[in-house]
């Protein structure tokens, strides 16, 4: 069995609808909880896959949550040598910074759901399948980052140019989140609702019909994207 090892930063802030389409590819998963569990006993090299998730930090917080340092390291070593791994949001500006590349911040606050706008080299690559024509996802961040030397610029939105990049062959940063469900959306609306009182046009109400909105489109087309790139880095 293949094993893909994740590391969580917030509990609400999971796999979500990813979870089941990696038990159906035959991976085994394993969660590893940042600032609790010790990032540096693991052995970067050995799974299959590693995923990073988000969290409402920065990676430039190394002084005051140190263990970002920890998976900054980590992913260098994975990414030199192009072992599968996925960044989301929080986890793609690591990556993003891992490659030498700065994380600042975006233009505006982006919160909500909204169409990405795919480069060509996105257009052929597994995320044909979040495309403007087929579905919008869900932007949760106020960070963005540069694109790495060397590295493919896959998306973008009309408020921040850079959303996604490919690396090499096997590594892949969205600071989108398309594994959210709205199950699990509504613990989002709960750990982050001091930010959606903060933030100027959102509001929990929208959020939620806009989750309700879109959710079909989200779980069909976020399956088949995530489908796609296992497909991709195991080929």
């Amino acid at each position: 069995m293949k094993t893909a090892l994740v590391i969580r930063h917030v509990a609400f802030e999971d796999l979500g609808l990813f979870e089941r389409t990696l038990v159906a590819a035959g991976y085994q998963i394993r969660y590893l909880e940042a600032g609790m569990d010790e990032l540096t006993w693991i052995e970067p090299m050995v799974p299959d896959l590693l995923v990073v998730l988000g969290a409402p930090i920065s990676v430039n917080d190394e002084e005051k949550y140190p263990f970002l340092e920890d998976e900054i390291d980590m992913l260098a070593m994975r990414l030199r040598s192009d072992l599968p791994t996925l960044g989301i949001c929080l986890g793609a500006q690591l990556m993003a910074r891992a490659l030498g590349a700065k994380v600042y911040p975006g233009p505006q606050k982006e919160i909500g759901w909204k169409e990405l706008q795919l480069t060509d080299e996105g257009q052929q690559s597994a995320l044909r399948h979040l495309s403007k024509e087929k579905t919008p996802v869900l932007h949760w961040h106020g960070d963005t980052f540069d694109v790495p030397k060397g590295a493919v610029h896959l998306a973008s939105t009309d408020a921040v140019k850079n959303q996604a990049f490919s690396w090499k062959k096997k590594g892949l940063a969205v600071q989108f989140h398309p594994e959210v469900t709205p199950q699990g959306m509504e613990r989002w609306f709960i750990g982050h609702s001091l930010e959606i009182e903060k933030t100027d046009d959102i509001s929990v109400q929208q959020l939620r019909d806009d989750t309700k909105r879109f959710a079909y489109e989200m779980d069909v087309y976020g399956n088949a994207f995530m489908e796609a790139w296992l497909k991709e880095i195991n080929n």
